[in-house]
């Protein structure tokens, strides 16, 4: 499939999908949690970016990554770059942030974080889990490398072309409740 006609099939199809190199892959639902985590995200960096100039999209917004090809839609995305204006999806982000979930979370830590990094805007990129308090940090300093760095407490504290923001875990995390192992496989057992 050619990127013209993907974009005009994405404006028309009910369920989303990503596309990677002619080919596209239809996106899952998601799990409460997960919800809670990405509005969470969302409505923290909106909060901080009124005014900015910036603009923070969540879960429908596609990210163009055009050296690999392909359309993702990340959970959360930031970008501060005031010629990124396109309506269907961006090119100049400057954070990504993707929930992790069973179904995803081999292709966010590989596919897509090579992808992503590939964007010379991106300065942070976070996968954050919905089964424990875990954050997990790719940051491009500024000779370009890329440093890794784990959260379980604490805040982030964020760079986007000037703008700085603060992420708390306690605020990303508000309202989540983790599913107990034990309960979740008896009720399994149960049924």
């Amino acid at each position: 499939m050619d990127i013209k006609t993907y974009l005009q099939g994405e404006q028309d199809s009910e369920i989303r999908h990503e596309y990677v190199a002619g080919e596209v892959f239809a996106m899952g639902g998601a799990a409460e949690a997960h919800n809670r985590i990405a509005g969470n995200l969302f409505y923290r960096l909106r909060g901080q970016t009124g005014g900015t100039g910036c603009s923070v999209f969540i879960s429908d917004m596609k990210v163009r990554v055009e050296s690999h090809e392909a359309f993702y839609y990340p959970d959360v995305l930031l970008t501060c770059d005031p010629n990124d204006s396109n309506r269907l999806y961006k090119t100049h982000p400057c954070l990504i942030v993707e929930v992790l979930s069973a179904s995803t979370e081999v292709r966010d830590r590989r596919e897509k974080l090579q992808a992503y990094r590939s964007l010379p805007s991106l300065r942070d990129y976070l996968l954050v889990a919905q089964d424990q308090r875990r954050v997990e940090r790719y940051r491009r300093a500024d000779d370009g490398s890329w440093h890794y760095e784990v959260y379980d407490s604490g805040a982030l504290r964020l760079g986007c072309d000037g703008l700085q923001v603060e992420l708390s875990l306690d605020d990303l995390y508000e309202d989540v409740v983790f599913e107990d192992p034990e309960r979740t496989e008896g009720n399994e057992a149960m049924n």
